[in-house]
């Protein structure tokens, strides 16, 4: 059976209930295969949300985020760099994609082949989320929350509607920084200096 979707700017969200109902991992992954042009992700309840495309202004920004954090990661040799199409099964079994993220080698390294092929289950070490203008800021700052809860040891949100940067660190309280030319990796991206205005510009 096969069913359309009318995607407007708002994601649809479908609920699964009873919790029986609910696809596991592997039956998640393979939903998502069936419906490659989507954009799919999975909450920690079981719910999928399904959102729209994302539109010429957030793709190219966010191409731009991609390339810098890729070329940083190959020159630093440390862990992987992932782009918008990767999702994870993050330890509170939701399924997320990150606009960018990174992974350590060590960590990459220790999943079976299958787990790397697949949606890997576990958490990245940094996240990017990028807002776009149909991004709800409340419902990305519970995302960068959820990530920090489930093993990221770093999150930016960048907000280019607002142009503020939301910095995110395990173990202490979120930073926000208005209109900042540069936001440093450091200490878990060691020598990384993103020029934002770069981004948004």
């Amino acid at each position: 059976m096969s069913a359309i979707v009318n995607l407007t700017n708002n994601p649809v969200a479908i609920h699964f209930e009873p919790s029986k109902l609910r696809m596991d991992d592997d039956e998640y992954f393979q939903f998502c295969q069936l419906n490659p042009n989507l954009h799919i992700e999975r909450t920690s309840e079981g719910d999928i949300i399904v959102m729209a495309p994302t539109g010429g202004s957030g793709g190219r920004q966010n191409a731009k985020l991609t390339a810098r954090v890729t070329n940083w990661a190959e020159r630093d040799g440390t862990g992987q760099a992932f782009d918008s199409s990767t999702e994870f099964i993050l330890p509170n079994r939701a399924g997320r994609a990150p606009d960018v993220s990174w992974i350590r080698n060590e960590r990459w390294d220790a999943l079976s082949e299958r787990q790397q092929e697949q949606f890997p289950p576990l958490c990245p070490d940094f996240v990017v989320e990028l807002r776009s203008q149909t991004d709800s800021l409340k419902t990305l700052q519970a995302k960068m929350e959820e990530y920090i809860t489930n093993g990221a040891q770093l999150g930016w949100l960048i907000d280019p509607l607002e142009r503020k940067v939301h910095v995110y660190c395990a173990g202490v309280s979120v930073e926000v920084l208005d209109d900042p030319e540069t936001v440093s990796g450091e200490p878990v991206l060691k020598g990384f200096v993103l020029d934002v205005r770069k981004i948004w510009d």
